[in-house]
This record gives structure tokens, sequence and C-alpha cells, in this order.
């Protein structure tokens, strides 16, 4: 299992990462939206403003309070070192 930080301490498996998306459009902030009222929301931005969306395949939404290239760029670099 790889894991990635997301920051602020919190990681996630990043075999379970579906995509990594801004929180800025209509779509997104609907499927932000009905995590909350379903109950499959994290959020791990520790109080600052939402920077990414995690869509993980077990169907829950994470929050983070780091830019979404910053999260990709962590990913390739934990790609690369297990390759």
């Amino acid at each position: 299992m790889k894991l990635i930080s997301i920051g602020f301490g919190n990681i996630v498996s990043s075999d379970r990462i579906i995509t990594i998306v801004s929180p800025e459009s209509a779509p997104i902030k609907r499927i932000v939206q009905d995590a909350k009222e379903k109950g499959t929301l994290i959020d791990s931005t520790c109080g600052r403003k939402s920077r990414a969306v995690l869509v993980m395949d077990s169907g829950h939404v994470i929050l983070s309070a780091i830019q979404p290239d910053t999260i990709a760029s962590r990913l390739e670099k934990n790609i690369e070192i297990e390759d």
C-alpha cells in the first residue's frame, strides 16, 4: 500500500484515489454537498480553504487545503520511488 500526504499530517492510500480536482466548479460542489449529506465527506483542511477534492474508490470525498498539482506531484514521486 502506497500512502500520500494530503497536508497537516493527513495521509491517504494513493491506490484508492480516483481523481484529484479543484473544488471551484459547480459539479464538484454538488459532489461535495452530496457527500456531506450522505456522511461520506472527510474534511482534512484544518479550517483552511479547500483547494483540492479527492474522490476515493470507496465513495468517500476528501477535502484538502493543498493544491491538486501539489498532491499530484507527490503522487508521481511516490510512484517513481516504488518503480
